[in-house]
């Protein structure tokens, strides 16, 4: 019944957060920043999120996009970071800050259905151990990638990465990329920054198969609120590939 009594009062709200947006109109970066930011009006802080549609069919792996952006004003999350690691690294990555450390006692945890973490690091001797985790951590996004920056030597550095603003992208089936840029309470000139750093991110990920527009289309929007078109050359830093 409750559920029914408030759905009157969240149409209202979703109405309202709709007001002033032509569903049809590209936006620029900043215009549409500002749209976004008002329109957060939920009672947390919401996370502002972008959504780009890219001119890649990822079922072919000359097609695959992936890789990670350190966002310059950071993301506004608290991030935990797990790295697998012995001896030595095992210390630096304590030291920096990793939340958890471990080698065959961190697999048993994990096949045991307990993961507290939303990031993994790795050094390389330890993914012949890792490996056995592929079934739990793929699905999840969360096994450590080379490519990605969370399979090094430099897991202090990997670590302070992670806390500090570094985001992961992976396209998903449809060609789309989703990610979360800062938070709604960041001021507009740091989510721009942080927009455009994404977004360069995934044009210098461009894929070799990749055929005619790479860059499709980009669309802001906050946890709670409506999406927000945005024109692509009003984001893009250098020429869009």
């Amino acid at each position: 019944m409750s559920n029914a009594k408030n759905a009157p009062k969240l149409a209202k709200r979703v109405a309202k957060t709709r007001e002033g947006i032509d569903r049809t109109k590209l936006y620029g970066l900043d215009e549409a920043v500002k749209m976004v930011k008002d329109r957060a009006s939920a009672k947390f802080d919401e996370t502002i999120e972008i959504a780009m549609n890219l001119g890649v069919d990822p079922r072919h792996a000359d097609q695959m996009v992936r890789g990670v952006c350190n966002l310059p004003n950071g993301s506004g999350r608290t991030v935990r970071v797990a790295v697998f690691a012995r001896g030595a690294k095992a210390d630096e990555a304590k030291a920096a800050g990793a939340d958890i450390v471990g080698a065959e006692d961190l697999v048993e945890t994990i096949n045991g259905g307990t993961i507290e973490f939303d990031r993994c690091i790795a050094t390389p001797d330890m993914m012949g151990l890792v490996g056995r985790l592929g079934k739990v951590l793929g699905p999840r996004g969360l096994m450590p990638n080379p490519r990605v920056g969370t399979v090094t030597m430099d897991v202090a550095g990997a670590v302070k990465a992670s806390k500090g603003g570094a985001v992961e992208f992976r396209v998903e089936k449809a060609g789309i990329v989703h990610a979360g840029v800062g938070k709604a309470s960041f001021e507009a000139d740091k989510l721009a920054q942080n927009i455009r750093a994404f977004v360069d991110a995934v044009n210098r990920a461009k894929p070799t198969g990749a055929k005619g527009t790479y860059l499709q289309r980009i669309a802001l929007s906050s946890t709670m609120g409506p999406g927000v078109k945005v024109e692509v050359s009003s984001v893009v830093t250098g020429g869009q590939q």
